[in-house]
């Protein structure tokens, strides 16, 4: 039996679809190289929000229509989700597997296959947590040279719109020997930057004790031997030339001592992804979060201070109830003051079962979509500024992928970079020059075009 898998959504939906590519070779199932030559197509979805949502059900749709006579699996958080109303809604999904224990895949697309279906929540397997077999063995399907590392699932900071919990339950962090083994898996296949995953990196460790709560982002910090700081330390004590790069760190859970370890080891690249998501006092209330803008402020001006190369990427969420013109005003205030190299915006979900989902003072879309059109365009110039700071500067770059090979024209990613959301490096090397896609060269930076920027060999 052959499979094709539609990996669909995040980088953790990602590495969700490697795991369960690897269950499925394990049992014999043979992955196709495209969806014409496969008896299943699998679609891991998401249901984080009403949009992701829509474009899951809607992948399934056009995957039915396209191939009618393919068996179509539903897997993933939507599934998870809404398993009773989607096997009653959706009749072109063959089955649903919500993946609470990814073995089950096997069996999930099996009967699929076979045209058996259940009722409901029998679709969703919900015996709990198989590791995938040999983690970092897995196959991968992110860029070359580059792998996603998932060091937790689930969250416990419990933002007030957030479905996160809902789908995918509380903090469990993986075993720092667990994580360990599988990088040291995936260096020894030539990877050569591993992207830390998970819904909070900065809670690592403290569903299990392993790391103190900071009160308040800037002011406090795990202990230095514990959480991801601990799990930091044992990564830098591995052998080779390559990147570490973390993202997703909840700006009221951020462990300053990971600062201390950069400082000593510069494959942990000083690149920091913290969804501030608002600025306003009032809003950040009513999201849940401890924060203001001027305790994000200065986290901001710390990491800058101890890490005078960092890069800085952050979320903003428009059109929260309640967000007034004054809370909007306070945000952009903030957006000027911080500086951030690499921001992304997206409008509020009004998700079921979050104590966001009955507040008051909701925003229409029309007024949420033009504060979020002005965000954007105020960000433009900021990153634009952001990125001339490279200029002149040699640095490592990854290389991705040959443009142009006869012309020596490459597409690659510098430390600013991360996989997928932000710009890129254009490599010249010119007519006979060449590079592999996957490893480091060195490349000067010599001039910024939009977001991305322009490297020569050297």
């Amino acid at each position: 039996m052959r499979y094709y898998i539609d990996p669909f959504g995040c980088a953790k939906n990602q590495v969700d679809a490697e795991v369960m590519m690897s269950f499925l070779n394990k049992a014999g199932w043979a992955s196709a190289r495209n969806p014409e030559s496969a008896d299943i197509i699998i679609v891991n979805s998401c249901g984080f929000i009403e949009s992701a949502k829509r474009e899951s059900i809607g992948a399934v749709l056009a995957w039915k229509k396209n191939y009618p006579e393919k068996k179509i699996l539903l897997a993933g958080c939507l599934a998870r989700r809404y398993a009773k109303e989607l096997s009653l809604s959706l009749p072109e999904a063959d089955g649903l597997f919500g993946g609470e224990d990814p073995a089950g895949i096997v069996e999930a697309a099996g009967k699929a296959a076979e045209g058996i279906k259940t009722e409901g929540a029998a679709f969703v397997r919900q015996a709990g947590g198989a590791a995938a077999p040999d983690a970092g063995l897995r196959p991968l399907l992110s860029l070359p040279g580059s792998a996603y590392v998932k060091i937790s699932e689930g969250c416990n900071n419990r933002c007030s719109f957030c479905a996160i919990p809902l789908i995918r339950g509380g903090l469990k962090s993986r075993a720092v020997s667990d994580v360990l083994e599988e990088c040291r898996e995936l260096l020894a296949r030539g990877l050569r930057e591993l992207c830390f995953i998970g819904q909070d990196l900065g809670s690592y460790g403290r569903d299990s004790g392993g790391a103190a709560a900071p009160e308040r982002a800037g002011t406090a910090a795990a202990a230095p031997d514990a959480g991801l700081p601990g799990l930091l330390e044992a990564l830098s004590a591995l052998d080779g030339d390559f990147w570490v790069r973390l993202l997703y760190i909840h700006p009221d859970q951020f462990p300053l001592p990971i600062l201390d370890i950069m400082e000593r080891d510069k494959r942990l690249l000083p690149y920091f992804d913290i969804p501030f998501q608002h600025a306003s006092e009032k809003i950040l209330g009513a999201m849940n979060r401890r924060g203001t803008a001027e305790t994000y402020l200065r986290l901001l001006e710390l990491i800058r201070g101890r890490l005078p190369d960092a890069v800085i990427r952050s979320t903003f969420l428009l059109g929260f109830p309640g967000e007034t013109e004054e809370d909007f005003s306070a945000l952009l205030d903030f957006q000027e003051k911080a500086r951030l190299d690499w921001l992304g915006c997206f409008t509020y979900s009004r998700e079921e079962d979050t104590p966001a989902y009955s507040m008051k003072g909701r925003i229409s879309k029309k007024i949420a979509a033009e504060r979020k059109r002005i965000v954007e365009n105020r960000q433009i110039p900021i990153t634009g500024k952001q990125m001339e700071r490279f200029i002149g500067q040699t640095l490592d770059v990854l290389v991705e992928e040959a443009v142009d090979a006869e012309e020596g024209l490459y597409l690659g990613r510098l430390y600013c970079h991360a996989p997928e959301v932000d710009g890129a490096a254009v490599i010249r090397y010119g007519s006979g020059g060449s590079a592999e896609p996957g490893s480091f060269v060195k490349g000067r930076v010599l001039a910024r075009t939009g977001f991305d920027l322009q490297v020569v060999p050297g």
